[in-house]
């Protein structure tokens, strides 16, 4: 068994790369932890080398299609032991960088489940997952983590938390994921004839 260290920087928080890592890591039977910091992921892992040079392919390949890794560092070292691999709190760094992915659009699945009418989300304005949604128009501060986005005023439900929790759902560790039962809601006033004419008179000279 050997350790291995691996530190990743570029857009690498937002669009679903801890659990891209925590599934691989899964697949291969892996050990060990990843976390989002101000300065990017970091990945610690224990297996032996063949298959943790394995590990360090597939993560350059099969990264999530939102990602665009900027630097990445890996280095072998002595075993830690690790009995379970987990996705660890984040870690704020002095001084440290981390760009963020901008909002993106509807992805086909949150698309589908929009106009189904036998879908909890169906027409729900602010459906979103692991591969669309807002970043960058709801972050507060790095690393991307809920607490630290406009989002943290409102608790997850039981049924988003489960998909939220769930390593085989695409909304596992979804930051913005929310429904109509926890999340922000949307409403229009309508205003009579006579209301918006005489406001519109208040503004005019």
């Amino acid at each position: 068994m050997q350790g291995l260290r691996v530190d990743i920087t570029g857009i690498v928080q937002g669009v679903g790369f801890r659990p891209f890592v925590y599934n691989l890591a899964t697949r291969l039977e892996l050990k060990g932890w990843v976390k989002n910091t101000s300065a990017g992921v970091e990945i610690e892992v224990d297996g032996n080398h063949d298959t943790l040079d394995l590990f360090i392919q597939k993560l350059r390949d099969e990264a999530p299609a939102l990602s665009s890794i900027d630097g990445f560092s890996a280095s072998f070292r002595p075993a830690n032991g690790f009995s379970s691999f987990d996705i660890r709190h984040s870690e704020s760094v002095d001084g440290a960088f981390q760009p963020i992915s901008p909002d993106v659009s509807i992805c086909p699945d949150c698309l589908r489940e929009l106009f189904d009418p036998n879908d909890r989300r169906y027409h729900y304005p602010f459906i979103n997952c692991t591969n669309c949604g807002p970043r960058f128009t709801i972050i507060k501060d790095i690393p991307y983590d809920r607490p630290k986005t406009t989002m943290a005023g409102f608790p997850l439900c039981p049924d988003c938390e489960r998909e939220y929790t769930d390593p085989t759902n695409r909304r596992f560790h979804a930051q913005p994921v929310a429904c109509p039962v926890c999340g922000p809601k949307v409403w229009l006033i309508m205003e009579s004839d006579s209301l918006l004419k005489a406001s519109w008179r208040s503004r005019t000279p």
